[in-house]
């Protein structure tokens, strides 16, 4: 398992990061000289057993652990995260997924990061989809 070395790119033309979101975001993040590349599609907080918590934190610790089962069964780890896209359903649980990003996921640089709010996922009892890139 190798670790590969992010280098953030936040140049000082575009809207700059601030201190507290440096570890959970980056605009553009560039993985120089990586061998592999992992493709995790998107994760809903379904349990390995079909479980589904009704409640948004419950579901983005599952979808969290299901992207780090992806990465450990590929010999790499959150370190290896170079985007992360995050569709929620609705915008008032954004701090609940900072929150558990940076107990979580927070590294600096942090990864490029996409939120989006979306009416709806592919079961209406889906809260929170992740879909990650990893490399190596």
């Amino acid at each position: 398992m190798t670790s590969v070395q992010i280098v953030a790119h936040n140049p000082p033309s575009v809207w700059t990061v601030p201190e507290t979101f440096k570890p959970v975001y980056s605009h553009a993040a560039e993985a120089p000289g990586i061998e592999r590349l992992l493709m995790i599609s998107g994760q809903f907080g379904v349990a390995p057993n079909g479980d589904l918590a009704a409640d948004f934190g419950t579901q983005c610790e599952q979808a969290t652990d299901n992207v780090e089962a992806f990465l450990a069964a590929s010999g790499m780890t959150t370190s290896n995260i170079v985007t992360l896209t995050y569709y929620v359903t609705s915008a008032a649980n954004f701090p609940a997924l900072v929150e558990i990003r940076r107990r979580r996921w927070a590294s600096e640089p942090a990864p490029a990061v996409t939120a989006i709010v979306v009416s709806g996922l592919a079961r209406p009892d889906y809260l929170i989809e992740i879909e990650a890139t990893a490399v190596n």
